[in-house]
C-alpha cells in the first residue's frame, strides 16, 4: 500500500514537533484531530514495539488525514515515555504507545512510580500480543515443559535459568512456575536476548526465557528447542510449540502492545481512536508483518475489555512479584 509522503510518520526533535503541531490551526474538539498528532513510544527506536508503532501510525495517519508522529522516549522500564504522556492536556493530540512490560509489569516490581497505572491512562486498543517462549539448550535432555520441571526437580539448584532482565516478565513466569511445582533453580538475568540467546545456544546457559520473535533464527539453526509459550494460543512461527496450558500448568498473560491516552480525554475521541485503530488493524499487510515478527493479533476488540485486561494483568503480576519478592529501586 503506498502512502503520500505527507502522511508517513517520522522520528523528529521536540523542538520540530512542536514546530508541526503550532503551525497547524487548532480546531474544537468536535473537529479533532484539526492538527497533527504525536504518538510517543516508551523505547527506542529500532526495537519491535517500534516498529510496531510506526506501522500503526503510517496507517492512521492516512485514516485520521493528519501526520501521525513517532516520537521515542526510552528510559526507566517504559516510566519516561508513559510519565510524558500522563503530564500532556488530554486533547488527543499526545498518546502513548507502550506494552505490558512497561505498563502493568514495570509498576509491579519497581519501588516507586511517579503515576497511578490504573487512573493517569486510559486504554484504548491492543495492537497485537505474543507470550513469552521458554526454552533450552540442545543437549539438555527434555523436550516438554513436564519434562522440564522433572529433570529441575531431581537436580535441584544445579540449573539456573536465564531471561532479558530482573524483573522482567520471564523472570516472573519462571517464579510463578517454580511455585507451583516446587522447583530450585535460580535466576540468571543478562542485558539483552541476543546475548542470552547465545551463551543459550553455546551451552553457557541450560534454560531460558525470551520474547516470541528473537528466538526465531537459534531455533532454526537447531541450537536450542521451544518447548512451552505463555498464554492462551500457539506463535504463528512456532506453531508446533505448546502452550503453559496444554501441558498442564495454565498461564494466561502474554506481552500485549496498545496504545494509551492520559486520563480526561474526551470519550468521544477515544472512540474515534478505538474504532480508527481496529479498522487498520484489520489491514492484511499490517497482519502479515506481525505474523513475521511472531505476534498474533489481538483477540481484544473493545476499549472495555482491554482495560479489563489490563486491570487483570496488573493485578496479578502485582501478587506474583510480592510473593516472589521482587522488587527494584
Amino acid at each position: 500500500m503506498a502512502f503520500p509522503r505527507q502522511w508517513f510518520a517520522v522520528p523528529l526533535g521536540a523542538a520540530a514537533l512542536a514546530a508541526l503541531c503550532a503551525s497547524a490551526p487548532v480546531g474544537a474538539q468536535d473537529a479533532w484531530p484539526a492538527r497533527p498528532i504525536q504518538m510517543v513510544v516508551a523505547s527506542s527506536a529500532g526495537s519491535g514495539t517500534d516498529a510496531l508503532a510506526r506501522l500503526l501510525a503510517q496507517r492512521l495517519s492516512v485514516s485520521l488525514k493528519q501526520p501521525v508522529v513517532v516520537d521515542n522516549r526510552p528510559g526507566g522500564s517504559g516510566v519516561v515515555g508513559t510519565s510524558f504522556v500522563v503530564k500532556a492536556p488530554p486533547d488527543g493530540y499526545t498518546l502513548l504507545y507502550t506494552t505490558a512490560s512497561n505498563m502493568v509489569i514495570a509498576p509491579a516490581v519497581l519501588k516507586t512510580i511517579p503515576y497511578d497505572p490504573k487512573k493517569s491512562l486510559v486504554p484504548i486498543a491492543e495492537t497485537a500480543e505474543g507470550g513469552v517462549v521458554l526454552l533450552v539448550s540442545n543437549d539438555l535432555p527434555v523436550h516438554s515443559l513436564p519434562e522440564l520441571v522433572r529433570f529441575v526437580k531431581a537436580n535441584p539448584d544445579k540449573y539456573g535459568y536465564a531471561t532479558w532482565s530482573t524483573g522482567s516478565s520471564g523472570q516472573l513466569t519462571m517464579e510463578w512456575l517454580k511455585k507451583q511445582t516446587g522447583m530450585q533453580t535460580d535466576h540468571v538475568p543478562y542485558r539483552t536476548s541476543n546475548q542470552l540467546l547465545t551463551d543459550l545456544a553455546s551451552g553457557v546457559v541450560k534454560i531460558g526465557w525470551t520474547d516470541p520473535g528473537a528466538p526465531i533464527p537459534f531455533l532454526r539453526s537447531g541450537k536450542i528447542r521451544a518447548i512451552a509459550i505463555t498464554g492462551n494460543a500457539r506463535a504463528p512461527q512456532l506453531p508446533e510449540v505448546k502452550t503453559m496450558g496444554e501441558q498442564g500448568y495454565k498461564f494466561d498473560a502474554v506481552g500485549w502492545f496498545g496504545v494509551f491516552a492520559p486520563a480526561g480525554t474526551n470519550p468521544a475521541i477515544l472512540k474515534r481512536l478505538g474504532d480508527e485503530i481496529n479498522k487498520v488493524q484489520k489491514a492484511p499487510d499490517l497482519a502479515a508483518t506481525m505474523k513475521t515478527m511472531n505476534f498474533g493479533p489481538p483477540p481484544v476488540t473493545t476499549p472495555e475489555q482491554f482495560r479489563e485486561m489490563v486491570g487483570r494483568d496488573l493485578q496479578l503480576w502485582s501478587k506474583i512479584a510480592a510473593d516472589a519478592r521482587i522488587q527494584i529501586d
